[in-house]
């Protein structure tokens, strides 16, 4: 089961790793700023970054670095308040130069360090400050829940909480542990291919080779935090990592559905933390999209919606203006027959055939709408291409947070 208690147990840690939080100074309140993962050893890694063609140092870095280790990684190394993007190629070095030193006091190589930054683009990072961070890092490591939850909110930058999961799932009668962390509240429409930020670290005690536990992020990543939107913005940086550590002796093979299931329940826990925790939000969304042609296309017409200024604001506002709904599938780029279009706000039936539904009670879809959380089910009545997505809407609040970030 999925856990999203940040006092986690000592029993729901996965085992060979260890987690360290300090202050280096990068952000001008004096919280902790940097955050580390070590594992015992090198250990399999699979990762994915943001499709987002102006990509931040770091990820330039972990792609070389994942690549010249054979997907081995043993210290994760994540600075907030700074997100090391658009900075050239002094930003370049100065990701190297804390992979460098990081490097040095764990013992290994440089190139099994996976740098991550999260904060404001365009500003130089001061990496001379990480690395003199580094020592009191490595003498604050544990293998503890406190750790953890140190690191958990180390990599913070706009979010009002830290954000955790776990999960154990059961294999040939052996305990195997999942637990993530991650951040991200605003700067939220992440597309991680392996073609503020969505920053995410999942940590297993199982043994899985790379290319396994590559399988296994895309497809959970798939369902979940490809599924997810609070802005629509996409970062320079977002990350997803997951890393096995082996550490249980317990082998898991390619395709195993209990595994795979766990991870997925903790991607989703994790993803619906951050729609929970956007910028300003005072209302959840879940889109149901259904009778898609391919799911691809009902993935559009979710997307579609949750970017709208018009369907965000509306929501923030409790209006039950359908209108717009049909406006944002109309031009999604979809093709749809609008006379087949059916629209629900959780059991309220709002349209009907692509028009008003003679059940339509707007005094009723309003109180509905006043919920922090509700539902949007839309049956385009074409196919069988479903999907589930969660989005916010659109406040004042949020053009306050944004306004006023980098000043």
């Amino acid at each position: 089961m999925s856990n999203t208690d940040l006092l986690l147990s000592a029993e729901a840690l996965p085992a060979g790793f260890r987690f360290a939080c300090v202050t280096a100074g990068l952000k001008p309140s004096g919280k902790p700023d940097f955050a580390l993962a070590i594992a015992d050893q090198p250990i399999s890694a699979a990762a994915l970054y943001t499709a987002n063609r102006v990509q931040a140092a770091p990820l330039i870095v972990d792609r070389k670095h994942i690549e010249r280790s054979g997907s081995k990684i043993q210290v994760v190394a994540i600075n907030s308040g700074n997100a090391n993007c658009s900075t050239g190629e002094a930003g370049l070095r100065a990701a190297e130069q804390v992979c460098a030193a990081a490097a040095q006091t764990f013992g290994c190589h440089d190139y099994q360090v996976f740098p991550s930054s999260t904060g404001i683009i365009g500003v130089p990072l001061p990496a001379e400050k990480l690395v003199a961070a580094m020592p009191n890092a490595a003498s604050e490591a544990a293998a503890t829940p406190k750790a953890f939850s140190s690191f958990a909110r180390g990599i913070l930058t706009t979010d009002t909480k830290p954000k955790v999961a776990t999960a154990t799932v059961q294999i040939d009668g052996r305990s195997i542990r999942i637990a993530g962390a991650c951040k991200g509240a605003g700067m939220i429409g992440p597309q991680l291919v392996p073609h503020a930020t969505m920053l995410g670290y999942i940590f297993t005690d199982a043994a899985i080779d790379p290319t396994a536990l590559d399988n296994y992020l895309r497809a959970a990543v798939d369902k979940t935090f490809n599924c997810i939107s609070i802005d629509g913005d996409m970062s320079t940086n977002d990350t997803v990592l997951l890393l096995a550590s082996g550490a249980s002796g317990v082998s898991v093979l390619a395709d195993n559905p209990g595994f795979q299931i766990a991870l997925e329940a903790v991607c989703l826990s994790l993803a619906r933390q951050i729609v929970h925790d956007g910028e300003g939000i005072t209302h959840v969304i879940e889109l149901q999209i259904k009778g898609a042609p391919t799911r691809a296309d009902a993935l559009t017409v979710a997307k579609t919606i949750a970017t709208s200024p018009l369907v965000k604001t509306a929501w923030a506002g409790n209006d039950p203006n359908w209108g717009r709904l049909m406006a944002a599938i109309g031009y999604s780029g979809v093709a749809i027959d609008p006379s087949r279009i059916n629209i629900w706000f959780g059991r309220n039936e709002i349209c009907r055939d692509g028009g008003r539904s003679p059940l339509y009670d707007e005094a009723r879809a309003h109180a509905y709408l006043q919920q922090r959380e509700f539902s949007v089910r839309i049956d385009l009545g074409l196919g069988s291409g479903s999907c589930t997505f969660f989005t916010t809407d659109l406040t004042h609040e949020y053009i306050h947070i944004n306004a006023d970030y980098s000043t």
